[in-house]
């Protein structure tokens, strides 16, 4: 069985594993062109965000979901800044794709915190 197949009615954890493969193929294309510092940022907080949002599945209640859920938005941000600071050095490899996938994920994370937040 994989992720997909296991996750697939959860589109946040779809959508944020997704992302993490994209982020590990666009952190390689960056180690090839020895953008090491930036690679390795890009890494730890762009798969995390996935990380988090899969750890909120076993919070043990609404307010330990919404704070794992707000340090996946916290990943995010971050990604959001590395992959910003790479989209606007002429150096870099285009990451348009990645802004975009980030903006949809952010959105859900954003709906679901305040609809859980709503339903407490």
């Amino acid at each position: 069985m994989t992720f997909n197949e296991k996750y697939k009615d959860y589109v946040l954890l779809i959508k944020t594993f997704d992302f993490a493969f994209k982020i590990i193929d666009y952190t390689e294309e960056l180690q090839e062109k020895k953008k090491f510092v930036i690679a390795n940022q890009l890494l730890k907080s762009g798969t995390s965000i996935g990380a988090n949002s899969k750890e909120s599945q076993n919070a043990e209640s609404k307010a330990d979901f919404i704070h794992k859920l707000k340090i996946a938005i916290k990943e995010a941000d971050e990604t959001e800044y590395w992959l910003f600071l790479c989209n606007a050095h002429q150096a870099y490899p285009d990451c348009e794709v990645l802004l975009n996938d980030l903006s949809e994920i952010l959105r859900i994370l954003n709906k679901i915190i305040s609809t859980t937040k709503l339903n407490n």
